[in-house]
């Protein structure tokens, strides 16, 4: 009888310890059990294709017991078809979602309603983790597919492929006036083969996004991370990475035969190091103060580093561009690049007519120089112009 009680006592700390495992074949199903679940706990979704869901998960795991909503089996939980509101919105605390497949997913903007595949919004230490993303397209300008917003804190996208997806943002970081998304890891993922979005302008195509409004709102902190990543023929436009906020870094990420560059468009005291840059059209371009570029390499480049002008300076004023400022470029090893270092890009470009100065209270001329930046112990080789200014 002891050894029989003994036996049963650990059967019921082993599921405590371990939660319960929910099975799900409906979004029904899924919003159900979303209610009810508790730290530890598993929502896992039946292999198999699916379209027109809609969920929310509002729930709170632990560092040691995360919620985890995963597919049967790693990428055969397969959503497709018409998206008219977010798939799977997360606003709790420790919850993963892991190994889901998006496919041929067709965004549909809709009024008063954030259209996504994923979104943590207002989310704290959640992940998004082993998710394939593959040619999914959106009916409008500038609509990402993965969301980290509101006041949202330490979450992280890793180990996710983004393939072939179309006219759309990859991931986005949102930095609103009063709601800033603080401390995301976005990292080890793969971005690769993203043709030319068909928007004005050729924009609304990065693969990854921190910030939107560089102007009024770039001097936000969100001091998010963006690491070890990999992107191949990412030709969306000509940001592949747009930084439109403060404090935010971008360390040991590759970059092959993309058209387009890491983009400092806004914001100031970001640090770009230890990237690869390999054939493409760019390396790093710079507007904004006090940031560090160090021990990068780039190679077989128009230009590899770009200094940029801009309508006003420093962290105060109010231009549509700032111009380099403060910076350190350090270490950086350039190689059969035309052009090494551009100390100067953009000057007196005349941007009349091109944006609105009511909203934006700026001058229209770029033509405050980059100035008090600092290159020290960079080595160029075999490149026709190493520092032009």
């Amino acid at each position: 009888m002891k050894n029989i009680l003994f036996t049963i006592g650990c059967l019921c700390i082993f599921q405590l310890s371990f939660g319960k495992i929910y099975k799900v074949k409906t979004a029904e199903e899924f919003n159900k059990v979303a209610v009810s679940v508790l730290a530890g706990d598993e929502i896992v979704i039946a292999n198999g294709s699916y379209s027109s869901w809609a969920t929310v998960i509002n729930s709170s795991g632990t560092l040691d017991k995360p919620i985890i909503i995963r597919a049967e089996s790693l990428g055969k939980v397969i959503f497709s078809g018409e998206v008219r509101q977010a798939v799977f919105q997360i606003t709790g605390t420790y919850i993963q979602i892991k190994g889901l497949k998006f496919e041929d997913c067709q965004l549909l903007k809709t009024k008063g309603a954030d259209v996504v595949l994923i979104q943590m919004n207002a989310a704290k230490y959640c992940r998004i983790t082993d998710c394939i993303f593959t040619k999914n397209t959106v009916d409008a300008q500038f609509m990402p597919i993965v969301v980290v917003s509101g006041q949202s804190e330490h979450n992280r996208v890793d180990h996710c492929q983004f393939t072939g997806n179309v006219n759309n943002q990859e991931v986005q970081v949102r930095v609103a006036a009063n709601d800033v998304s603080l401390y995301t890891l976005i990292d080890h993922n793969v971005f690769m083969n993203k043709d030319s979005v068909i928007w004005k302008g050729n924009n609304g195509g990065e693969c990854v996004q921190i910030g939107q409004d560089p102007i009024l709102l770039g001097n936000r902190y969100s001091y998010a991370t963006v690491r070890d990543n990999r992107f191949i023929h990412c030709n969306g436009e000509p940001e592949v990475i747009s930084n439109k906020s403060s404090g935010n870094r971008y360390i040991n990420n590759y970059f092959e035969n993309c058209h387009g560059e890491l983009v400092l468009r806004g914001g100031h005291e970001c640090l770009i190091d230890s990237n690869t840059f390999a054939g493409g059209t760019g390396g790093i371009r710079v507007n904004g103060t006090g940031h560090t570029i160090t021990n990068n390499t780039l190679k077989d480049l128009p230009i590899a580093i770009r200094l940029m002008y801009g309508m006003a300076k420093g962290k105060i004023d109010t231009g549509f561009y700032i111009a380099a400022s403060d910076c350190v470029i350090k270490n950086n090893q350039i190689a059969h690049c035309d052009t090494g270092i551009l100390i100067g890009g953009s000057k007196n470009a005349d941007w009349t007519g091109k944006f609105d100065t009511k909203r934006y209270p700026s001058r229209t001329i770029q033509d405050v120089a980059p100035f008090n930046n600092q290159l020290d112990n960079n080595n160029i080789t075999d490149t026709k112009t190493p520092v032009l200014q």
